[in-house]
């Protein structure tokens, strides 16, 4: 299949991997066509198959390499004491979550448009970073500096709650990254009774 004139693989790539993440964002993954996504991206809309076979593996790409990236962001390192280690998956969680607002979004809300093997693919990705921030909470009850009832429940609960701060944050708005990852580090220390 010939590329459109004047465009070139590592350039189109990744504006079609763009342009695909922001609409699938703010329109939904069922209502973005290719031909809205070639658009966007200002080729035809065959060139998109060039680089995808279809909508289908463009979104599991798209949550894959996000899943990717999250997971070798998060360094922990279990010889540190728990509430430093959760204050440190905290801090990290939102900073890249403000920092990729898009991924983020679809990676929770698109998750369902996925067919069967790529959900699975991607939920034991979700599940292994999970696991990560609940060995910390078990850790953290072994030391006896964290009070859950459910490790399982709380890891869940934070990381909805840590996550919840893309549906509002925006810079420049009352406060600053530093403020704000200030305060949810004392709201999840709260949440685990530390």
């Amino acid at each position: 299949m010939a590329r459109t004139q004047g465009s070139r693989a590592e350039i189109t790539g990744p504006l079609i991997r763009d342009a695909a993440r922001h609409l699938f964002a703010r329109h939904g993954y069922a209502a973005v066509s290719m031909r809205q996504i070639a658009s966007a991206v200002g080729v035809q809309v065959g060139t998109i198959y060039g680089y995808t076979p279809d909508k289908q593996a463009l979104l599991f790409d798209l949550l894959d390499s996000h899943m990717q990236i999250v997971l070798a962001g998060w360094q922990d390192d279990p010889d540190q004491p728990p509430l430093l280690r959760l204050e440190h998956f905290v801090r990290n969680h939102i900073a890249y979550s403000l920092d990729h607002q898009e991924a983020v979004f679809l990676a929770y809300m698109e998750l369902r448009n996925l067919t069967p093997e790529h959900h699975a693919r991607i939920a034991a990705q979700r599940r292994r970073y999970e696991d990560a921030l609940e060995d910390i909470l078990r850790a953290g009850q072994q030391a006896g500096v964290m009070h859950v009832p459910d490790t399982r429940l709380a890891t869940l609960a934070l990381i909805g709650m840590l996550t919840g701060v893309t549906n509002w944050y925006r810079d420049g708005g009352r406060l600053d990254r530093d403020r704000l990852i200030g305060i949810y580090w004392d709201l999840a220390r709260g949440a685990v009774g530390a």
